[in-house]
């Protein structure tokens, strides 16, 4: 079942209808869970039922818009004047303040905080979506704090983040938390056949059930990771880099600059960069974490590049778990580095250098 053509969360779907129902709906929402799963598409789709004229002639537990009508029409189109969004600009490491309370010289006379205070134009609720709640600093958490306390009339806020932890304790305590979860394999592989290797495009590349399946096994339950791992290029540099993994020393210099040049092919763009760096670094981050488990006799990856590299590697491990155990934690210390916008060279030279001054004990092989 599926709402609105969003699949794999029908408990969330649930959970508004019931409040609708009840006519009892919290203020402020902040939805968790892996990027790719919905969520801020669920955001939208609610806003269009919440802003729909048609709500309260139909039954409210069906939570759908009518979609024909003028508001659903300016909300599909992204121009609805009670529907706010506010994200992270590509080229921030965090969410402005002005996009906010404003401004300098215009503090608390436009922003978010301002504007959801009006009243409605057209709809019965002004709604705001917070794209990137993972990053809001703390001064921009405390300028949402009196619209968190005082929700101003008909309004709903919702903050949209990857997960409880990332948010500071002034959402976390003042929202209702509701958890996306990953998509189901079968799910995503099904949309991906449907749609094509960008389900987004209606002309993008079809991809046979085989293809379909592998994206989905490696993209953790996210469509938009499933997207992004579409590029053959990638799976190329992916058996480059699980080879010299599983070789007895780490050559952290030439796997650096190799690194660093594949990451620039993907774009100027920094979102492209970082995107692909996140999946070079999700790559030796499973390469780590399957030599770990194996080294405790755990059963091989069905990934039968993998395993085999796996197996290549542990000839070199001489048992020693926790050496592996600390390079996958290592690994995934990178991706913080990737969400603060570091500098891409330094990140990635500090990152592998440790890799292999990790590596080298494992074998008595200096680094």
């Amino acid at each position: 079942m599926s709402w609105q053509g969003i699949q794999g969360q029908d408990d969330v779907v649930e959970r508004f209808r019931r409040g609708l129902a009840r006519d009892h709906l919290a203020t402020t929402f902040l939805f968790v869970g892996p990027p790719g799963v919905g969520k801020h598409t669920f955001a939208l789709k609610l806003a269009q039922s919440l802003l729909c004229p048609s709500l309260s002639e139909r039954l409210p537990e069906r939570l759908e818009p009518c979609g024909h009508c003028a508001s659903c029409a300016l909300v599909a189109a992204g121009t609805h004047p009670d529907l706010l969004r506010v994200a992270k600009p590509a080229d921030k490491s965090e969410i402005p303040l002005a996009l906010l309370i404003g401004s300098k010289e215009h503090r608390m006379t436009e922003g978010l905080c301002h504007d959801i205070s009006l009243k409605p134009f057209m709809g019965r609720c002004r709604i705001a979506v917070i794209d990137d709640a993972d990053f809001l600093n703390e001064e921009g958490a405390n300028a949402l704090l009196k619209t968190l306390e005082e929700p101003p009339p008909h309004s709903v806020l919702i903050l949209i983040g990857t997960s409880i932890d990332r948010q500071l304790p002034t959402i976390r305590s003042r929202s209702q938390i509701v958890r996306f979860r990953p998509l189901e394999e079968n799910v995503l592989a099904a949309l991906l056949v449907a749609h094509g290797e960008d389900p987004d495009r209606d002309d993008a590349p079809r991809l046979t059930s085989d293809e379909a399946q592998r994206l989905a096994r490696f993209s953790q339950g996210s469509l938009s990771r499933a997207k992004e791992l579409a590029d053959p290029a990638l799976w190329d540099f992916r058996r480059q880099l699980l080879e010299r993994l599983s070789q007895p020393r780490l050559d952290s210099v030439q796997l650096s600059k190799l690194t660093g040049a594949f990451i620039d092919t993907a774009g100027k763009e920094a979102p492209l960069r970082r995107a692909r760096a996140r999946q070079i670094v999700a790559f030796v981050a499973e390469f780590y974490r399957q030599a770990c488990r194996a080294l405790c006799g755990a059963e091989p990856s069905d990934d039968a590049e993998l395993a085999r590299q796996v197996k290549v590697s542990l000839a070199n491990w001489r048992g020693d778990a926790e050496t592996a155990a600390d390079c996958a934690d290592r690994t995934l210390e990178a991706l913080s580095h990737i969400d603060r916008n570091a500098n891409q060279g330094a990140w990635i030279d500090g990152w592998l250098d440790d890799l292999a001054q990790l590596t080298s004990r494992r074998s008595g092989v200096p680094a």
